[in-house]
């Protein structure tokens, strides 16, 4: 029998992660039900909490990545590494702790147990203030603004180092996402408008597709490694097209005016809005980056875009919304 190709997975239990372990998991009973193929796949998921006993990950290796010394062993015998954990906060200290020393210590466990491949999940947040329009890698300088951007643009550095291929998506859409959503409904809540007409044109990707590319370089397809990568679908989104979708699934509401983005910021600041002004110009100036590339090298259909999985999304969004 053929030696399965084993890979190592983080976050599994994450928005993003759980998309990836789903595909993986997909792509190995393919394998299974076509012996003749390509040799069969074993995922191990790595985390602090299991994912669901729904078959998915064939094993499970408890671990933290802001202690640093419990990820001793979790690459052992792997073949892929697929490093999707991060820390999303306003402490610089636990960002630093997880996406910096852990994701260093993780790829010294991945060079230690010889693992020949690592997709490495970072984000476009990492240029900071906008307007950037169809910008390349690095066109501009990387200059971030938050304890999550600024820690994960340092733990790429590692990543890199041990030869990942880095991938930075934009906005990621679809069912799992506390963010990107829940931030739009607070925003129109706080403002009852549509800020400067919605003419925002946006890096968005919804997760499904974001799982299919990740899981296609996992398994070998596409760029060497050691590079940087945008991951957003192709063809960016306007801010209205995306409020304007939401709103025909019933997850946003309604909203006729359109007022200036400083009327904008007068009324989430009377309001209380929990977004912060930074967060706002991410939606409300353009801030899109050249995604074709990666699925070139892939091999990879982008397919129809991240309005079309609302349909799939849009039952979620409503609950989640309607808990909050």
């Amino acid at each position: 029998m053929a030696v399965p190709q084993r890979l190592v997975i983080t976050g599994a239990t994450g928005f993003i992660g759980s998309a990836v372990l789903t595909e993986l998991a997909r792509i190995r009973d393919a394998r299974e039900r076509g012996r003749s193929g390509p040799p069969r796949l074993s995922l191990r998921a790595v985390g602090r909490a299991a994912p669901e006993a729904d078959g998915r990950a064939d094993e499970w290796c408890q671990a933290d990545l802001s202690e640093p010394g419990s990820l001793r062993g979790c690459c052992d015998g792997a073949d892929v590494l697929v490093h999707l954990a991060s820390r999303i906060g306003s402490d610089e200290e636990e960002c630093a702790a997880v996406n910096v020393t852990g994701a260093a210590a993780l790829m010294a466990e991945a060079q230690k147990a010889g693992v020949r491949r690592i997709v490495h999940l970072s984000t476009s947040a990492v240029y900071g203030q906008g307007p950037h329009r169809g910008i390349a890698v690095d066109a501009v300088v990387p200059a971030p603004l938050s304890p999550a951007s600024r820690t994960r643009l340092a733990g790429e550095g590692p990543a890199l180092a041990a030869g990942a291929v880095v991938l930075r998506p934009g906005l990621v859409i679809g069912s799992g996402d506390r963010w990107v959503v829940p931030a739009l409904e607070q925003l129109l809540a706080a403002t009852g408008a549509l800020w400067g007409g919605g003419r925002a044109l946006l890096s968005v990707v919804a997760v499904g597709d974001l799982a299919r590319l990740i899981a296609r370089l996992a398994l070998g397809h596409g760029p060497e490694g050691g590079t940087v990568w945008h991951a957003s679908h192709p063809v960016p989104v306007r801010a209205a097209e995306l409020v304007g979708a939401l709103t025909e699934w019933g997850v946003l509401p309604e909203v006729g005016e359109d007022v200036s983005e400083a009327e904008c910021l007068e009324r989430m600041a009377a309001a209380g809005c929990p977004v912060s002004p930074r967060q706002f110009r991410l939606v409300s100036q353009d801030h899109w980056y050249d995604s074709a590339p990666v699925w070139a090298a892939a091999g990879c259909s982008p397919g129809p875009g991240a309005l079309a999985c609302l349909d799939e999304a849009a039952l979620w969004y409503r609950e989640y919304l309607r808990r909050g």
